[in-house]
């Protein structure tokens, strides 16, 4: 390929089945035109498979799309009609059926319709791609590589890039910058082995993880509760994994494992479970056939019992003891724990990660260029908190190593192969601040050098790694101001769930002071999500974490559909800490209340300060920014925010409304957009989100919502948000920022808005939709927005709006259902309606 800017305009992905379908979700999700081609239907539309497919983007959770309306623009097409199409595109990815032969078919049709410079890439989770690009002419095998995507691809990190022997580098280089910057993904470089990186090593892990518990004579949900978060996996663990995966899935990977790995010292363990067998014999795949190794009946998870042969309630528990030295030991002396002790349970965890050990260091060399990579696919294609590598390394690499040898010798391992050399020959760590082993090299390798990666000013770290980030310019217990070295002060908080409370108030307000001293701007980023979970209203208690032990961890494919759905709930629990002490008795509650409105008119102050800062201020968001958090964003002059910012005000979910400035800055935008002169039509749209407590579940979702504005921007990799906010700072200071003149004439929905938006709610509690305190939260919220009693198009000022929040909050947090309401949401983490 030739040095010219690669730039992606158009990509078609072949094969509109699940994986497929939800790439070319994704791609538009990014704003890249798409096609999406399938197999003509016999129908009289002839893309009836493919427009079928993107109907189910619709309603597919977790939603592949980041707005629904991204649907409309795949285009659909078939192999009859539109090859031509393939000309115009500059990535083709094939997500077709795991068989080689009709890979290798569909590339002899489509390969005389690529372009010149058309790179095209297979989607395929473990196939040979030098046996792929066979199938293509030999001038063509240059532009041919492996992109393999994880499951769901909006929400998993990791791409597995795998070149062929005749990939060009500079293709490989170019794919790879679109895939971090344009798609917001982790590429790891593989080798072309079966089921390359993090399929291998994670497969293997499950395979160790069923032959072990089989040994110990676990059940199903026995194992699943010792290998979930417990060791810093997902909560879904090992067999609600394997059902949300699909159970026929799981054995065509072992299947492949087995037939294309004759010569791993593991082999004998490549077979599928009799149990395995008889469930997909049954059509019993998982998920989505909603019967695998779990089940649902009515309200009760049960689990299959294979002693039985049927199916119980699910009540796998972790032994009190070895739980409690577990959660509570420090990462070091884990797996010691586990090694140490007597009870069964113990030594199925210590075999797991023994035989995991073991099988990592023996087969590095031969899958991937260094630890680092290895740790990563995992991570990003797994979801676990720390790669096999860092965990063995964090619990002492040699003392574990000689732990290893001797289960060798015993005979106690799946395999008697010797340690590689190498395992011997480093010191104490695999991973170090510069870089990371590579076996084949004898040497420590350091990242990649890539331009694009210059855009990851705090890359996703391991353990062994430096964790400083910048030169500090002040600290407390609550936040901390430095910089990189140039004219942006960046602010980070150092709260729990980077709640808001005093402390974290009186240190935004100190530093915007010294940003206004010394400073071009300022930018809010947190050292890893959530940007923030909301007001705490209570000072907090936790102690402050070092930001040098911060983690990003991203979430695992089987928790997203329940991601969403606990939204509120934890939403809820974190706005309302404050009411975690507040005493029912009159004269403490009285007390308390006092305290309650002091911080309610500071937040408001500190929210006015963003908004009106002589230096530009912008928030760089990754996940969620909830309640206070959520008007934090609203207030600074720009925001940058990840696809993945997960952005609401929750409060009415409690019985409360915001009063931070959310209300405020609803009632401002809806007068800024208004069509001659009339707010309420937009301020209606507003309201409901408010009043329902909407939740945006992407950063696109959240422009349409109103949460973030037309000019704020969205990026896809939240290791370049930093990068993207301190771009965005610079160039409003460069461009001789000034602040906002303050609102003075907002003009009212007044007294005609409030009666309109009553008579919706009356409808609603004759219907019996909401409650009789829904109703009363419902008109509290629309007499804010709406500007109070007054006569609509009367103007009022930023302040006027404020008084009536604090009013509003304060009458709501004094009754007895809210009350109700903070108390049982306490306690149990679940709504209350009363």
């Amino acid at each position: 390929m030739n040095n010219a800017q690669f730039i992606v305009r158009k990509v078609a992905v072949l094969g509109a089945g699940v994986m497929g379908a939800q790439i070319a979700a994704h791609m538009v999700n990014a704003n890249i035109e798409t096609f999406l081609f399938e197999l003509p239907a016999e129908a009289d539309d002839p893309n009836a498979h493919v427009t079928k497919a993107i109907e189910k983007l619709k309603k597919h959770e977790p939603a592949p799309l980041s707005v629904k309306s991204k649907a409309a623009f795949i285009e659909a097409a078939n192999y009859d009609q539109h090859l031509e199409q393939l000309k115009t595109c500059d990535v083709v990815i094939e997500a077709i059926a795991e068989r080689m032969d009709w890979k290798q078919a569909l590339y002899e049709k489509v390969a005389p319709y690529l372009g010149e410079q058309t790179i095209f890439a297979s989607n395929t989770s473990g196939l040979s791609i030098n046996r792929l690009a066979q199938a293509f002419p030999e001038a063509l095998r240059h532009r041919f590589c492996g992109v393999h995507f994880f499951n769901p691809p909006r929400y998993m990190h990791l791409i597995e890039l795998i070149p062929c022997e005749q990939s060009d580098a500079l293709m490989l280089d170019n794919l790879e910058s679109f895939l971090v910057t344009y798609l917001g993904k982790g590429v790891i470089r593989a080798k072309d082995t079966p089921n390359f990186i993090a399929n291998r090593i994670g497969v293997f892990s499950l395979l160790a993880t069923m032959h072990h518990g089989r040994e110990s004579g676990l059940a199903f949900d026995e194992v699943d509760a010792l290998t979930g978060a417990l060791i810093g996996r997902p909560k879904s663990a090992t067999f609600r994994t394997a059902d949300v995966v699909g159970l026929d899935i799981l054995a065509h990977v072992i299947h492949t494992m087995r037939d294309t790995l004759p010569d791993d010292d593991w082999h004998s363990y490549f077979e599928t479970p009799d149990w395995l067998r008889g469930l997909i014999d049954e059509g019993a795949l998982g998920q989505k056939t909603k019967r695998g190794v779990y089940q649902k009946v009515g309200k009760e998870i049960q689990v299959l019992d294979l002693a039985e042969n049927t199916y119980r309630a699910s009540c796998g528990e972790v032994h009190d003891e070895l739980k409690q030295q577990l959660k509570y030991s420090k990462p070091v002396d884990r797996i010691a724990i586990m090694r140490n002790s007597q009870h069964a349970q113990g030594q199925f965890l210590w075999a797991i990660h023994r035989d995991l050990f073991h099988y990592c260091a023996v087969q590095l060399e031969h899958i991937a260029d260094n630890a680092r990579d290895l740790d990563l696919a995992i991570r990003w294609g797994f979801g676990w908190e720390h790669g096999p590598f860092e965990i063995w390394q964090e619990a002492g690499w040699k003392q574990v190593a000689d732990w290893i040898n001797t289960d060798i010798a015993a005979g106690k391992s799946m395999s008697n192969k010797p340690l590689p050399s190498w395992v011997q020959t480093i010191s104490e760590q695999v991973h170090t601040s510069q870089g990371s082993y590579a076996p084949v090299t004898g040497t420590i390798h350091q990242r990649s050098e890539l331009p694009v990666y210059h855009r990851q000013l705090y890359p996703d770290r391991l353990i062994g790694e430096d964790a400083t980030y910048g030169e500090t310019i002040f600290e407390t217990d609550a936040v901390r101001m430095w910089h990189t070295g140039d004219k942006i002060a960046i602010l980070s908080f150092k709260s729990k769930m980077h709640t808001i409370g005093k402390d974290v108030l009186n240190g935004i307000l100190d530093a915007l002071k010294e940003a206004e001293k010394n400073w071009q701007a300022m930018v809010i980023w947190q050292t890893e999500p959530p940007f923030s979970a909301g007001a705490n209203l209570k000072q907090a208690t936790e102690r402050p974490k070092p930001q040098h032990v911060e983690k990003r961890v991203p979430a695992p494919p089987s928790l997203f559909e329940k991601f969403f759905k606990q939204f509120k709930k934890s939403a809820q629990a974190t706005v309302l800490k404050a009411a975690r002490e507040l005493d029912m008795a009159d004269a403490l509650m009285a007390r308390k209340l006092a305290e309650v409105e002091a911080m309610i008119d500071q937040f408001q102050q500190t929210s006015q300060a963003l908004r009106y800062s002589m230096v530009p201020t912008v928030a760089a968001v990754d996940g969620l920014a909830l309640g206070g958090g959520c008007e934090f964003v609203m207030h600074c002059d720009r925001v940058v925010a990840t696809m993945e910012t997960y952005i609401g005000l929750v409060e009415a979910g409690v019985g409360l409304l915001p009063a931070g400035g959310g209300c405020k800055e609803f009632a401002l935008r809806a007068a800024q957009t208004a069509v001659e002169g009339d707010p309420f039509p937009q301020l209606k749209k507003y309201y409901q989100t408010v009043a329902m407590a909407e939740l945006a579940k992407s950063a696109e979702q959240a422009k349409e919502l109103g949460f973030l504005r037309p000019a704020d921007t969205i990026i896809m990799n939240r290791f370049e948000l930093l990068h993207a906010a301190k771009l965005q700072a610079m160039t409003l200071a460069e461009s001789g920022y000034r602040p906002p003149l303050r609102m003075r004439a907002i003009p009212v929905a007044g007294n005609t808005g409030i009666a309109t938006i009553e008579s919706m709610l009356v409808n609603m509690h004759e219907g019996g939709f909401i409650s009789d305190h829904d109703y009363l939260i419902g008109k509290k919220i629309a007499y804010v927005m709406c500007g109070g009693d007054l006569t609509p198009g009367s103007l009022a000022d930023e302040e006027w709006f404020l008084q009536l929040e604090r009013a509003a909050f304060m009458e709501l947090l004094a009754t007895e259902k809210t009350q109700a309401r903070i108390e049982h949401t306490l306690k149990t983490g679940k709504p209350l309606r009363n």
